[in-house]
């Protein structure tokens, strides 16, 4: 195993390499604007062996992968290193809840993927089946407000009374006269996993209506962006998602209590809504399978690094 790591670091290395100057920044803009994404290598040098036996992961016997949304730039570098083959563009994903069953159901055999949701531990468990989840990164739920909206910071209280219902006019949080168009994401996707556990911590959210529960991620940014009313609208996502992936100057990251979201706040955990994401797999998966191997290999240094190459909170 210890050679297998080695050849990976090299690859890692090479990796990184071909991305010079294009590496990822580590935080937003002082102006609360989304960064910029980093460019994808457009080569990788040959597969690694991953086992002293002298295993290849190949096209035939890689690990199939699902995950989150926001995992899609994680699960291409590693198919990257795994398989020596250049970054592709056209990774598709289940998304959290969606992706959680497709492990349960035996349909894929890795995960790199934000926390489940309850009724995804709740379905494993009715299938008798166990999950083992490794965190390997950290990410956090970020509130956004369109450009317009003079607002820069909230307080976790003031998000609550906001979500809750209470607080339903910008003019009492230090915004204009205006109503809040709270939009929120579906109930079992990893924001509003996030969502419930960090921000609401049990306090029931408002009911709202169908057309402010939005089901994708891009999405959600859109209604804050562009729709009719998006002064006035507030919603949340996943830091990186908004960050990398989603950009648009349309849209600004509030501060949460003063601290605004970045890659340093959330490694220090400055920033208060932070949330481990994780490698998941069955725990009937044989020691030797391509999908343990690689499981572990992620909680390995050369792993972390691959993770903080993509610009994601290590997590460690």
């Amino acid at each position: 195993m210890k050679r297998s790591l080695v050849l990976i670091a090299l690859l890692l290395c090479v990796l990184i390499a071909a991305c010079g100057n294009n590496g990822p920044a580590s935080s937003v803009k002082p102006s609360g604007s989304p960064e910029p994404t980093a460019s994808p290598p457009e080569s990788a040098p040959a597969a690694a062996e991953t086992s002293e036996a002298g295993f290849m992961f190949t096209p035939e016997n890689i690990p199939r992968l699902d995950g989150s949304t926001a995992t899609i730039p994680l699960i291409s570098a590693v198919r990257s290193v795994l398989l020596g083959i250049p970054r592709e563009n056209d990774v598709k994903v289940s998304g959290t809840d969606n992706a959680y069953t497709q492990l349960i159901e035996g349909n894929v055999d890795l995960l790199l993927v934000y926390a489940p949701a309850q009724s995804s531990l709740d379905y494993a468990k009715a299938q008798g089946v166990e999950l083992e989840l490794a965190p390997i990164g950290k990410d956090a739920l970020v509130f956004l407000v369109n450009v317009k909206n003079p607002v820069k910071s909230l307080t976790p209280e003031q998000l609550v009374a906001i979500y809750s219902g209470e607080t339903t006019n910008w003019k009492d949080v230090g915004g204009v006269d205006a109503g809040i168009l709270a939009y929120q994401r579906q109930l079992v996707s990893g924001s509003q996993t996030m969502m419930n556990k960090l921000v609401m911590k049990g306090t029931p959210m408002a009911d709202a209506p169908a057309e402010y529960v939005i089901g994708e991620m891009g999405g959600l940014v859109d209604a804050v962006a562009v729709y009719d009313g998006a002064e006035n609208a507030i919603g949340y996502n996943v830091y990186y998602y908004v960050s990398r992936m989603k950009l648009d100057g349309n849209i600004r990251l509030l501060e949460v209590g003063g601290v605004a979201p970045s890659t340093e706040a959330i490694t220090s955990g400055a920033y208060p809504f932070v949330n481990d994401f994780y490698a998941v797999i069955r725990s009937d998966a044989p020691e030797d399978s391509p999908a343990r191997l690689l499981f572990n290999w992620m909680l390995t240094e050369e792993g972390q690094q691959l993770v903080a190459h993509e610009g994601y909170a290590t997590a460690k």
